[in-house]
C-alpha cells in the first residue's frame, strides 16, 4: 500500500473517541462481560435455591406449588442460557474481527439484545411472577402470618429491584447502540 492509500484509510475512520481505539472497545466489552457474569451468577444462585427448595418441599403429586416452582426455575434457566449464549457469541466475534468490523457487529449485537430485552425478558419476568404467585397460597397455609407478609414484601420487593436493574441495563444498552450509530 502507498502512503496516500494508508492516509486515506486512516482518515476514513470515524471520529468517535469512545470507540476510536480497539482498547476502548475491548475495555467496554470486558466491563459489560463482567456485568453479565454478575447477572448470570445471581440468576444461577436463585435457580439453585429454587431447585433445592423444590427437592425438599415439592410433593410427588402435581399441583400449583410444583407448577409455580417449575415456572420460576424454567424462566430463570432460559435467561441464564440466553445470557451465556449472547456473551459467548460476542466474545467469539471480538477475537475474530478487526476493530471496525467489531463495531459493526456490536450494532447488530445491541439490536439483538434490545429484542431479547423487549420480548424475552418480559415473558420470563411474567412467568416468574406467575410462578411466585402460584406459591403464595401454599406459603400462606404453611407459615405464620408475619412470615407470610415477610415473604410477600421481600418477594415482590426483590422483583421490583430486579425490574429496576433490568430497566437500567436496557437503558445503558440503548445508549451504547446510539453511540455506535452516531459514528
Amino acid at each position: 500500500m502507498k502512503n496516500d492509500d494508508l492516509s486515506q484509510l486512516w482518515n476514513s475512520q470515524n471520529e468517535n473517541p469512545e470507540f476510536e481505539h480497539p482498547e476502548a472497545i475491548v475495555k467496554r466489552a470486558n466491563k459489560q462481560r463482567n456485568k453479565q457474569f454478575v447477572s448470570i451468577a445471581i440468576m444461577s444462585t436463585t435457580v439453585l435455591v429454587l431447585v433445592g427448595y423444590a427437592a425438599v418441599y415439592a410433593s410427588s403429586e402435581w399441583n400449583a406449588f410444583n407448577w409455580g416452582l417449575l415456572l420460576m426455575i424454567s424462566s430463570l434457566s432460559i435467561r441464564v442460557f440466553v445470557e451465556f449464549l449472547t456473551m459467548y457469541i460476542k466474545e467469539n466475534q471480538l477475537v475474530l474481527l478487526d476493530a471496525k468490523a467489531f463495531r459493526a457487529y456490536l450494532k447488530k449485537y445491541y439490536r439483538l439484545r434490545l429484542r431479547v430485552n423487549y420480548l424475552l425478558t418480559p415473558i420470563c419476568f411474567a412467568v416468574y411472577i406467575f410462578g411466585f404467585v402460584q406459591l403464595l397460597p401454599y406459603f400462606q397455609e404453611a407459615f405464620s402470618e408475619g412470615f407470610y407478609i415477610y415473604l410477600l414484601v421481600s418477594g415482590f420487593g426483590s422483583i421490583t429491584v430486579i425490574a429496576f436493574i433490568v430497566a437500567r441495563t436496557v437503558i445503558k444498552e440503548i445508549s451504547y447502540l446510539k453511540a455506535l450509530n452516531n459514528q
